[in-house]
C-alpha cells in the first residue's frame, strides 16, 4: 500500500445530519443533512470554487466522485453549485461510502459498553482493527480505497465521509493510526491531499 502515488484530492466531507449532531454512530445508514449540513455544503462550493480561481486551476481539468449515500449526493450537488462552469459528470463509487459500523449503527455514542466500542476521544490504535458485528474496520477501508485509487486518472474532487478522511490520512499523508484515530474530520473545510500531506482550507483561507 505504500507504494501506491496518488493523485492530487481535494476531498470534502459531508454536511452535518441530525446523527452527527446527536454523536449517533451513522455508518452506512442514509441519514440526510440536517440545516446546518447543507450550509457547510454550499459554503465548501464557494470555498473550492474561489480556491481553484486563486490557485489558477481549472474543474474541468478535475474528475469528481463521490459517495453514493444522500448526503453525499445532495452535498456534492451543492458544491458544484458554487461553480459557474460546466463540470464533469460525477463519478459515485460504493467505494467511497462510509465505514459500517453494522449492529451499532443509530448507537448513541455515549450509550455503549466499552468492549462493543469506544466514542471518539477515547480510541487507541487498537480501534482501527475493530470490526463491530455485521460492520468493517479501517483495515477494510483501506483496502477498498487503495482499489478506488486505480481508478483515479488525474486530479480529482472527493465527497465522502469522516471515516474515508481518517483512511485517506493514514494512506496519503501516512499520518500515524494514533493520530487520526480520535480525529472529528471537520465539515466546513476543504481537505486538500498530496503525498505526504494533507492541507486544511477554510472559508477565509482563500
Amino acid at each position: 500500500m505504500t507504494s501506491l502515488v496518488w493523485p492530487e484530492i481535494y476531498f470534502i466531507r459531508h454536511g452535518e445530519t441530525p446523527w452527527n449532531a446527536e454523536r449517533r454512530y451513522q455508518g452506512r445508514k442514509d441519514i440526510p443533512l440536517n440545516e446546518k449540513g447543507r450550509g457547510q455544503a454550499s459554503q465548501n462550493g464557494r470555498t473550492l470554487a474561489a480556491l481553484f480561481k486563486a490557485r489558477g486551476l481549472k474543474p474541468q481539468d478535475f474528475e469528481w466522485h463521490a459517495s453514493p449515500l444522500g448526503r453525499t449526493r445532495e452535498t456534492m450537488d451543492r458544491v458544484r453549485l458554487g461553480f459557474s462552469q460546466h463540470l464533469p459528470e460525477v463519478q459515485y463509487d460504493v467505494r467511497l461510502m462510509e465505514i459500517s459500523f453494522g449492529v451499532l449503527e443509530g448507537s448513541l455514542h455515549e450509550e455503549l459498553p466499552a468492549n462493543l466500542a469506544r466514542a471518539p476521544g477515547e480510541r487507541d490504535e487498537t480501534y482501527w482493527d475493530f470490526r463491530p458485528e455485521n460492520g468493517e474496520n479501517y483495515r477494510d477501508v483501506e483496502a477498498r480505497l487503495v482499489e478506488f485509487a486505480g481508478v483515479l486518472n488525474g486530479p480529482s474532487v472527493v465527497v465522502a465521509h469522516g471515516g474515508i478522511a481518517r483512511t485517506l490520512r493514514v494512506l496519503i499523508e501516512r499520518a500515524p493510526i494514533v493520530d487520526v484515530i480520535n480525529w472529528a474530520p471537520p465539515q466546513d473545510v476543504i481537505m486538500h491531499f498530496t503525498p505526504g500531506r494533507m492541507e486544511l482550507i477554510g472559508a477565509g483561507d482563500v
